[in-house]
């Protein structure tokens, strides 16, 4: 069997082995509920209680500010249904970006039909950058959330979050950014950024699927989104994931020890192989802010070509990538990023996101790019408009 070369680390990360190591005893050893009275039970609830310190500290906020969730896609739910069922007596609009998760897009969209609220989606720069003028002039006396990612899944770009959370917090406004792909990457202080709610995910920093969490800060009124037992302070029922929680803060401590040299590799390599393509591969456009994306983050647009074939081929060799996030990989529609940033449909469709992780080796990336400039020439020689491309720009 060829080596997998994993490049897709966005939609999901290899769980590491620790993370599986500590979560173990939990499922045959360590099994009791940590809401039952006896002694047994209450060591759970005090180890569940410990990886809520562990996540606090990492975005620094207060341990009774961390809610348990089941994913980011719960997370990001809870806090813009939450929050529109408790201040819709206040008002009724919202204010996003075009370029969020579909988590948050759907979301908007159904409290837009089914609710009545009204939501401003905020356009992007070419490189896929909230303006804050946009941000500004967006702003209704009605408006009680701004929710705004942390950085794009697609194409790394990283949002002025801090600006945006000293607007949101000038206006009394509640701001709620998606920080699933940033929360373990970079640094993040919920504090400094005035940021109200901050939605994470388990499975995209080496932690496991099924786990993430909801950052609420003290005073922030929403309610409950799961009803029944009295569960995360009464805000989430349900009998608490304790292996996931467990995996979760392990992922958390390990992320927090690693940060500072896996971004400082990862970009390094990032970089490298941005550089690679551009000067080998004609007609290849980065997306994305150059400099202000995530450490890991590759993505291209290929003219000429159609993204499908493209990750086909690369998975025959071996290659694991995407062209865009994992949760739209069955449409045959380009990618909602790439058109708000204002690449034609045509350019859009022949998109490649990469995303690198730890065990990521540049002798991996040369190969990638040997790879890419095969399949890249075979592509375009089978398609009428590169031959009529070329023979324009030989005239």
């Amino acid at each position: 069997m060829k080596k997998l070369i994993y490049l897709d680390n966005a939609a999901t990360t290899k769980t590491a082995q620790e993370v599986v190591d500590a979560m173990l005893p939990y499922f045959t050893e360590q099994f009791g509920n940590p809401s039952s009275v006896y002694s047994f039970a209450a060591q759970n609830k005090e180890a569940v209680t410990l990886q809520r310190e562990k996540i606090a500290n990492l975005i620094h906020a207060k341990t009774n500010e961390i809610y348990f969730t089941a994913g980011g896609t719960e997370s990001d739910n809870w806090a813009i249904k939450a929050t529109a069922e408790a201040y819709e007596n206040k008002g009724k609009h919202i204010i996003t970006s075009k370029i969020e998760h579909h988590a948050v897009l759907h979301t908007c969209e159904y409290l837009e039909k089914q609710r009545g609220f009204e939501v401003t989606y905020l356009d992007v720069d070419e490189n896929g950058t909230v303006k804050l003028e946009d941000l500004k002039a967006a702003i209704r006396p009605d408006t009680i959330l701004i929710t705004i990612m942390y950085a794009n899944n697609e194409i790394g770009t990283i949002q002025p979050i801090k600006e945006i959370g000293e607007i949101a917090h000038e206006h009394g406004i509640l701001f709620h950014t998606d920080a699933v792909q940033a929360f373990g990457q970079i640094p993040i202080d919920v504090e400094e950024c005035h940021i109200d709610m901050l939605s994470a995910s388990g499975h995209k920093l080496n932690g496991p699927k099924g786990i993430g969490m909801l950052y609420i800060r003290t005073g922030v009124k929403i309610r409950s989104f799961v009803h029944g037992g009295s569960q995360e302070r009464k805000r989430r029922a349900g009998t608490e994931n304790v292996p996931g929680i467990i995996g979760l803060g392990k992922a958390v401590e390990r992320a927090e020890r690693t940060m500072e040299e896996r971004s400082r590799k990862e970009s390094e390599l990032r970089d490298y192989l941005i550089e690679r393509i551009e000067q080998e591969i004609p007609y290849a456009k980065l997306n994305g802010d150059r400099q202000n994306r995530l450490p890991n983050n590759v993505n291209f647009s290929f003219r000429f070509i159609e993204g499908e074939s493209l990750l086909i081929m690369l998975d025959m060799k071996g290659i694991c990538a995407s062209s865009g996030s994992a949760c739209t990989s069955g449409s045959l529609d380009p990618s909602h990023v790439l058109l708000a940033i204002g690449l034609p449909h045509e350019i859009a469709h022949g998109s490649l996101r990469m995303t690198l992780g730890e065990d990521t080796t540049k002798e991996e990336l040369d190969f990638v790019v040997e790879s890419l400039k095969e399949i890249v020439a075979n592509l375009r020689s089978m398609s009428p408009l590169y031959e009529d491309f070329i023979k324009k720009q030989s005239k």
